[in-house]
């Protein structure tokens, strides 16, 4: 059978700070179960990754530290690198979207859609900062989000609620600069017209037909995957500027673009194949035959880069004209920590690299455990207290122990030889049919990108093979009847034999040290499910213990590091002071006490309230986002601060004539700033 080719890339990962175990879980992990599983199938394949180094956020943190990007993308790319490595993520190349050949192979694709026409350029108002006297990427502007009415959205996503964004659709916006609104300003950029794409992506990813040609198979794509592009598609795309107004980035290669660079998600997914010219060129191959012709392109990624990945891309590679498309999209979920959302402003994280260097000899259980709690549907949750539950139960009292029980006993009985295979029961045939079995249930999974359950299958061999012990207990049997006792350990010891090939792809450590103590190696998948792998009197060595158990010390030892992490955390997670406003500034603003006469919720909008306010000096409707705190009737009677001479603003077709000023607190809650007795609607607040 002709053997499919593949291109397996993982999201390029910001070069602004380390790895947490949420992106571990939910794309570099999975990717690279799936890719080790492709080889030992072999096939030709390239695992393609590397940090992504441009685009605003580098700029913010590196204005934040008080040092340049360079340093900044210097510095975390070797902390990313050096974790991928100590965790055994077995990329071909780990490349830099900072380097000569990324930026050429981002222009060079630039000037190919520009010659193709793909490309239309507008002059639009986009937001400047006049203290900065610069022009504001998205990253650089926040405000409310019109869609779920948070705080602190950013001009091109709202991470409480995962809308994309365009800067303009903010609500009271403001420059993270200089902490000031900013103002609309004239300025030209180049623009994707995603709408002349509508029919042909609509086909492609409901059907995967692309000009009536079969091109993937969409009942293998997540529903997470089509029902956010889909929701993007029929809610009508957009032109979107592919060029901005910044100093750091992929230089724009065409006259009269000083000041302008790539959009980070456009130079970004281009590091995918600038990765593979780098690759290619260090190991003799031609970087084409990885993105053109017959071959399968899988982007392993998270649910908030859906859009970019599934949509934006393929309308790129399209335009491009001669390069393949994804096959698959398998985006991941969210992973939550003991409850709550990893926030790396107050700390609540696991790091990859300050886990590693705690446990260095822990990085399969750390692996066994992501895998099984894999968000691949739905988000899902790490908690200490179960990363020890599976490690004791599942790595350390079925696969350690029936490992180290086969290995043990063929030491004592035989010195460690494999003892002669004898006549079979039915229990033993039921055994073997059973071994043959799993691995082609392993690999339907993961052909079917069902990584979570591929992995629980890989245990149920070792599963079958602790109970086949413990219901024969040959322990009990060897004296009595040897003959008996030496069929039951060669078969334990062919199991044992086909969970060094099975377990490869998800634990490598483990796999290879129980190849190491029976004294074999396979790295074939063809071999597993076979019942011969060892033949009689083939010597095994002394087995060592696979997993030691995890103590109720490192767990508490580790509970407590987020709980003091946070604490200490939270002290400086405030922003930052805003620049100094003059008094002038302050006295323009009309805040005072109202109170609430009415309360309902707003048609089609969750998150909405349409309020009825006496301000003492009229009865006005404010628009507010607090549905998902407060019920309506819970805020009827109460006396709140509002700003009056606020522009009014229509809010899902409500003109809302004030706003509600609330407090709110690290976890995103809100709380009314209520006065005390007697003071009533109509006091100014100053």
């Amino acid at each position: 059978m002709q053997k499919n080719k593949f291109t397996v890339t993982a999201a390029l990962p910001y070069a602004n700070g380390p790895l947490h175990l949420g992106h571990v879980a939910g794309v570099y992990l999975p990717a690279d179960i799936f890719v080790r599983f492709l080889r030992m199938n072999n096939h030709d394949v390239a695992f393609i990754c590397g940090s992504d180094e441009n685009g605003a956020a580098i700029t913010l943190r590196a204005k934040k530290e008080g040092i340049t990007p360079q340093e900044i993308v210097d510095k975390y790319h070797k902390i990313i690198g050096d974790s991928f490595k100590n965790f055994d993520i077995s990329f071909d190349i780990f490349h830099r979207t900072s380097l000569p050949l990324h930026h050429e192979t981002s222009q060079d694709f630039f000037k190919v859609l520009h010659a193709n026409g793909s490309f239309t350029q507008e002059t639009s108002e986009q937001y400047y900062d006049e203290e900065f006297k610069q022009f504001l990427a998205d990253r650089y502007i926040t405000g409310e989000c019109p869609k779920c009415h948070s705080a602190g959205a950013y001009g091109d996503q709202c991470e409480k609620c995962g809308s994309s964004l365009s800067p303009l659709e903010l609500i009271n916006p403001v420059s993270t600069l200089s902490g000031k609104t900013p103002v609309l300003k004239q300025t030209s950029h180049w623009y994707l017209p995603m709408e002349r794409h509508e029919t042909w992506l609509k086909e492609w990813i409901q059907k995967g037909t692309l000009n009536g040609v079969q091109q993937h198979d969409p009942k293998k794509w997540r529903n997470q995957v089509l029902g956010q592009c889909m929701s993007w598609i029929d809610g009508g795309l957009h032109s979107r500027a592919m060029t901005r107004d910044l100093d750091w980035g992929v230089k724009v290669p065409l006259p009269d673009s000083e000041g302008k660079v790539l959009y980070v998600w456009l130079d970004a997914p281009i590091g995918y194949i600038s990765a593979t010219k780098q690759w290619a060129q260090d190991n003799g191959k031609n970087w084409e035959d990885y993105w053109k012709g017959d071959r399968k392109l899988v982007h392993f990624i998270g649910k908030d880069n859906i859009v970019f990945h599934a949509i934006i891309f393929p309308i790129l590679l399209k335009a491009h004209g001669d390069l393949i498309l994804p096959d698959n999209v398998p985006a991941y979920e969210f992973l939550n920590l003991e409850g709550e959302k990893f926030s790396t402003s107050r700390n609540w994280a696991v790091w990859l690299h300050e886990y590693i260097e705690s446990y260095p000899d822990k990085v399969d259980e750390l692996k066994y455990v992501l895998s099984s709690i894999a968000p691949e549907s739905k988000d899902s949750e790490f908690t200490w207290k179960e990363y020890q539950a599976r490690v004791n139960n599942e790595l350390a009292d079925i696969l350690g122990n029936f490992v180290n029980r086969a290995l043990v006993l063929t030491q004592k009985y035989y010195e460690g030889k494999v003892p002669t295979l004898g006549s079979l029961t039915a229990e033993d045939e039921q055994v073997l049919a059973e071994m043959k079995a799993i691995p082609a249930k392993i690999s339907q999974l993961l052909y079917d990108y069902k990584l979570r359950e591929a992995q629980a299958e890989a245990m149920n061999l070792a599963r079958l093979g602790n109970k086949y012990l413990a219901e024969n207990e040959p322990w009990k049997l060897v004296k009595e009847n040897p003959a008996r006792v030496e069929t039951i350990m060669n078969i334990a010891l062919q199991i044992t034999a086909n969970l060094s090939i099975v377990l490869q792809p998800f634990l490598p450590r483990t796999a290879k040290k129980i190849g190491e103590f029976l004294n074999f190696e396979s790295n074939s998948w063809e071999n597993a499910g076979k019942s011969d792998l060892l033949a009689t009197g083939h010597a095994t060595n002394k087995p060592e213990i696979l997993f030691t158990k995890i103590e109720d010390t490192m767990i508490e030892a580790e509970l407590e590091k987020l709980k003091n992490a946070n604490s200490t955390s939270s002290a400086v997670a405030f922003p930052a002071q805003k620049p100094a406003a003059s008094f002038d500034d302050f006295t323009k603003m009309d805040i005072r006490l109202g109170t609430i006469l009415e309360a309902g919720k707003v048609e089609k909008a969750d998150k909405l309230l349409k309020l009825l306010v006496d301000t003492g000096i009229d009865k006005r409707t404010i628009v507010s986002g607090i549905a998902a705190h407060y019920k309506p009737e819970e805020v009827v009677g109460k006396t709140v601060a509002v700003l009056l001479n606020l522009e009014p603003r229509k809010i899902r077709g409500v003109e809302s004539q004030g706003m509600i000023l609330m407090a709110e607190n690290d976890k995103g809650e809100l709380s009314f700033m209520v006065p005390e007795k007697g003071f009533g609607a109509g006091f100014e607040i100053r």
